[in-house]
């Protein structure tokens, strides 16, 4: 390997100039011999605390929301809930019978409604026999993972 003459006081006028003009680095090259000064900007964060909340006035504590008369009542065995986040289809396709009726009987994996999420149609099937005793959601409605669909008792 041949070796390289270094002129420090060159490099250190190099260094100068990155830190005068602001550049990270500099490459420069006389015949097959290159050399790169370069430099680390050091990232600073800087925190601001947010500003303090203004004092709440006094008012009476709003109301608890009503519960949903459609929602089963909670730990009920017979919910089927939704798996995913997505878009409830209760037919295979617009203009098509339900896949299933309220008074419907329907048998373990037996196809309840579709969840599209993603662009992929997701069939939900029955977890166990039983008849539908309400359908919670309506036909192209949004659904959230864990959302009671349907109850099967």
């Amino acid at each position: 390997m041949a070796s390289i003459d270094i002129d420090i006081a060159y490099i250190e006028k190099l260094a100068e100039l990155l830190e005068r003009t602001g550049l990270t680095e500099i490459e420069i090259g006389q015949g097959e011999t290159r050399l790169r000064v370069a430099r680390q900007l050091q990232a600073r964060l800087e925190y601001a605390p947010p500003p303090p909340a203004p004092p709440a006035a006094a008012a009476e504590a709003p109301a608890p929301p009503p519960v949903a008369e459609t929602a089963p009542p909670p730990g009920d065995a017979g919910a089927v809930t939704a798996p995913m986040v997505g878009t409830v289809y209760l037919a295979p396709e617009p203009g098509a019978d339900p896949f299933v009726r309220v008074g419907d009987r329907v048998q373990e994996g037996q196809t309840l409604l579709i969840i599209e999420a993603m662009k992929v149609m997701n069939t939900i099937r029955a977890p166990r026999a039983g008849v539908v005793t309400r359908i919670l959601v309506e036909n192209a409605q949004p659904v959230e993972f864990g959302e009671p669909l349907l109850v099967i008792e």
